[in-house]
């Protein structure tokens, strides 16, 4: 088995939106609308510039973030005060206006990614001054050295345990937007559970893009720092994010800012910070898609499983009736034919056992007897009896044997998808069997190439019998009338009239003999014949209507883990088909 290259960003959100539509109705609603919901933003925030990263300020109340904001800025853009909350809407810091950057007075593209994420609030920028003086430059970027901020957008946004529901909304709802996370903690509540439970707990595949910030560590000594540090990272670790920078600062003293501007100048300055939050975003939902979709894989549906399920059909279907039909209707034929001709009549009396049924071919039957139904598939039907309440038992358990060994090894979302596709059209199972026995060729209008042989012996025998009575009637009429006749001639002293009559009875009746043990041996040799050709059409049927359908919805589910391991960024794995 080989393993592709790894797929690009676009590739994976193809990949995703793929496996997001593939689970629809087989998996949890809300973990397939999540994932269908990061298609749609990752696609419209391709859409808008690629030339702006933005940064996202998130904490709890009283941690400073928005003293942290001010800091980093230069300006007091964000109120501080306090009482709580003191942001009430998100505040948008964007620089580069002076280099080109929103000569229209709106930030050129950054007013339409802003627009989208839902920041009215925002301040264009081109410098700042307080973190620019006498320093390598705000974030890193030191003018002095030809590097500037342009194309950053640093948010300050509401409390996420905020007493208002709609202050928190916002912010949950930027936090899966913003291309870098910025979490602001402060030494009492850095172990808040509100930001570790429903913020940080869920996203492990993001780490690139996180940055941890303790603020307020002018309040500590340098062992309960140290201590404090540790106990954050060991929390951190425990969420999957071991691997994201945890730095102490202080909005008040300006400790560890020019830590802070390096960390996000090396994502901004690359300018891919958007396509790796984007890429994180497709990762968290595509695991949480596999986590729901569990592991394992439905064993499938083989050809034998797929027979015996047509024999299964047959059985309940009533082909036993038509093999005995057949058999009757060759025997009654048979008769007809190689019988001697005198008794034939006889077999006029009785009814072919597949005329019964509706099963008797056209050309088998008188043209005035024709009936129009037969000859169109769709509208004919058997008359075999009703099904009964067992033969219906005998249905549902063979379909459902065979759903429950081809989902064997399926998680359980998956396994009952597949029952439910294999039960989907059970009821229209009995009629589909009728149609399938109905247009069944059994070979009930050919014959055998011996009844030529016998009908022509058995009328070659009844003539000779015929002719020897004859004479015999003329001698005895003769006879009677007292008129001279020569005697007839004899053979070993037999008169030849009396061999003729007695020989034709004799060879009429060993033909007769003889028919019986052929036609019951060509019979059972029909009905043989018969039953494989009608469990082939109940086997179409069960097929159609029970195996196709489970064998698509385990192709469904192959599929969506392909598109799973697209999405995830791995190779995919070449698989093969039962």
């Amino acid at each position: 088995m080989s393993r592709t290259a790894a797929p690009s960003l676009a590739e994976r959100l193809d990949a995703l939106g793929t496996a997001a539509e593939l689970a629809q109705d087989r998996l949890p609603d809300p973990v397939v609308a999540d994932a269908a919901a990061a298609v749609r933003a990752a696609g419209e925030r391709q859409s808008l510039s690629a030339e702006h990263t933005v940064v996202g300020f998130f904490g709890a109340t009283g941690s400073g973030k928005s003293s942290l904001f001010n800091a980093l800025t230069g300006r007091e853009l964000a109120g501080v005060a306090a009482t709580r909350p003191t942001t009430s809407e998100p505040l948008a810091a964007v620089w580069g206006v002076g280099r080109g950057e929103g000569r229209d007075g709106e930030g050129g593209g950054a007013a339409a990614l802003l627009d989208w994420l839902g920041v009215p609030r925002r301040h264009l920028l081109d410098d700042a001054p307080v973190l620019d003086g006498g320093r390598r430059g705000f974030l890193g970027f030191g003018r002095t050295d030809g590097a500037d901020a342009t194309g950053l957008i640093l948010l300050d946004l509401p409390d996420i345990d905020s007493v208002q529901r709609s202050h928190r909304d916002v912010t949950a709802r930027l936090a899966g937007h913003v291309d870098v996370l910025v979490w602001v903690v402060d030494p009492e509540k850095y172990a808040d559970a509100v930001i570790h439970r429903d913020f940080l707990a869920t996203m492990a595949s993001h780490a690139a893009v996180t940055l941890v910030l303790l603020n307020q560590v002018d309040r500590l000594t340098v062992q309960d720092r140290d201590s404090v540090l540790a106990s954050l990272r060991r929390m951190l670790s425990g969420h999957g994010l071991g691997d994201v920078r945890v730095l102490p600062v202080s909005a008040r003293t300006e400790e560890g800012l020019e830590e802070v501007g390096r960390q996000i100048a090396a994502i901004v300055s690359s300018r891919g910070a958007a396509a790796e939050r984007l890429g994180a975003d497709v990762t968290a939902r595509a695991r949480a898609l596999e986590e729901a979709s569990g592991p394992g894989g439905p064993a499938g549906v083989g050809d034998d499983d797929a027979r015996r399920l047509g024999r299964d059909l047959a059985t309940a279907g009533g082909v036993p009736a038509v093999v005995r039909a057949v058999e009757g209707s060759y025997r009654l034929r048979s008769a007809k034919r190689t019988s001697w001709p005198v008794l034939r009549w006889m077999h006029s009396f009785r009814a072919d056992p597949l005329r019964r049924l509706h099963l008797l071919p056209e050309r088998a039957v008188g043209r005035r007897d024709r009936d129009p139904v037969q000859r169109d598939p769709d509208l004919h039907r058997t008359s075999l009896p009703e099904r009964t309440q067992t033969q219906r038992a005998v249905v549902e358990g063979a379909v459902r044997t065979l759903v429950t060994s081809a989902s064997a090894g399926a998680s359980e979302p998956w396994a009952a998808s597949v029952r439910r596709a294999g039960r989907a059209h059970l009821d229209e199972l009995p009629a589909a069997v009728d149609r399938a026995i109905a247009g069944t060729d059994l070979g009930a209008a050919k014959g055998s190439w011996w009844w030529p042989v016998l009908d022509v012996l058995q009328w070659l025998a009844l003539a000779t019998a015929v002719v020897g009575a004859g004479w015999l009637g003329v001698l005895a009429l003769a006879a009677y009338l007292q008129f001279p006749l020569p005697p007839a001639p004899a053979v070993e002293g037999f008169p030849i009239p009396t061999l003729l009559l007695v020989g034709g009875l004799a060879l009429g009746l060993l033909l007769a003999l003889l028919a019986i043990p052929l036609t019951r041996l060509t019979a059972a040799s029909r009905g043989k014949r018969a039953r494989r050709r009608l469990e082939e059409s109940t086997t179409a049927a069960g097929r159609e209507l029970v195996v196709d359908p489970v064998r698509a919805e385990i192709e469904r589910h192959a599929r969506f883990r392909d598109a799973l391991a697209r999405a995830t960024g791995a190779g995919v794995r070449a698989r093969s088909r039962r």
